[in-house]
């Protein structure tokens, strides 16, 4: 799976207390369709259609990970609609509940152990978070590689880092996730029979969630924190964008979070595009056309499978 921009659509169910009733979506299709209703919003303007590329699994874009190319996979939604839910999971869940983040890295060891006939690799892996535009790392302080072996080792990793990741308190979500958190997996491999090495790379990015500073009620921290990721987020939609146009210049260093992703943007393979959304609420609707990627999504929805070029790094020992 190799040169689409991929964007997919995960409606959050309501949660204990909020009423089915106030439902903002009207439609959902068989082939990606999807149809929301804003309710303060009368004729044209009150009705939205949007188009998105089905469901997805892992597999396709771990293979090509493990064939030397760079993959991103991202959940993009306003604060409260369920991303880092879609990335990780609940806790403690089975294997019919995982997140992507996990089901990610148990097709990357197991398609790399049905590939040890042909194939070595070395796989290393760091966490890391943007909070108001500094990078820290959060399973260890220098945010250094650390060599894995198994899901199991780098769940562990993803455990440490959860904890330490910067959350708080907003009128519209009680543990608001406040920075930006990207594990990074960078996979060497050799192929044994022709000796040539390949560099491959995948990020899962759970997105801090866009929000409107008069609905989240943010003062003092929480508001220069809104602050940041409102404008990294920003970022990020003006280089997908660019990608999208092949424009000849990416505004990269606009932003830390597009910095980080730089190396596997640049020679990308796949990136992935999950749009979390709350069903409830018709203001909800309104943050997802006007946010970032959403927006530059909606003026440029024909773009949505713009090819890029996608480049294998291969050197030989």
């Amino acid at each position: 799976m190799t040169g689409n921009i991929r964007v997919y659509c995960r409606i959050r169910p309501f949660l204990p207390g909020q009423a089915a009733k106030h439902t903002t979506v009207e439609y959902i299709g068989e082939h990606g369709e999807l149809a929301v209703v804003n309710p303060s919003k009368q004729g044209k303007d009150r009705r939205r259609n949007f188009k998105f590329n089905k469901i997805f699994d892992t597999q396709p874009l771990i293979r090509s990970v493990l064939d030397g190319n760079g993959v991103c996979i991202f959940a993009y939604g306003q604060t409260g609609s369920g991303k880092t839910y879609t990335m990780t999971g609940p806790n403690g869940a089975s294997e019919e509940d995982w997140g992507v983040n996990y089901r990610a890295l148990n097709d990357l060891f197991s398609i790399s152990q049905n590939r040890r006939d042909s194939f070595l690799y070395e796989i290393q892996v760091q966490m890391v978070e943007i909070y108001n535009e500094q990078p820290n790392g959060l399973a260890v302080p220098d945010a250094s590689m650390h060599p894995v072996t198994s899901t199991s080792d780098v769940l562990e990793l993803i455990g440490v880092g959860l904890k330490n990741r910067a959350v708080g308190a907003t009128a519209m979500n009680e543990r608001s996730s406040r920075s930006h958190s990207v594990v990074s997996i960078h996979v060497r491999g050799k192929d044994l029979l022709s000796g040539a090495a390949l560099h491959g790379n995948l990020h899962l990015v759970d997105l801090a969630g866009s929000e409107r500073v008069d609905r989240s009620e943010a003062t003092g921290d929480r508001l220069k924190e809104a602050q940041h990721i409102n404008r990294s987020l920003s970022a990020l939609g003006d280089v997908i964008f660019s990608l999208a146009q092949k424009n000849s210049h990416v505004p990269y260093r606009n932003s830390k979070l597009t910095q980080l992703l730089q190396s596997s943007l640049e020679r990308v393979s796949g990136v992935e595009l999950g749009a979390a959304r709350s069903s409830k609420e018709g203001r909800d609707v309104r943050e997802l056309m006007d946010q970032g990627v959403g927006r530059r999504r909606r003026l440029r929805h024909r773009e949505r499978n713009e090819k890029g070029k996608p480049r294998t790094t291969k050197n030989e020992y």
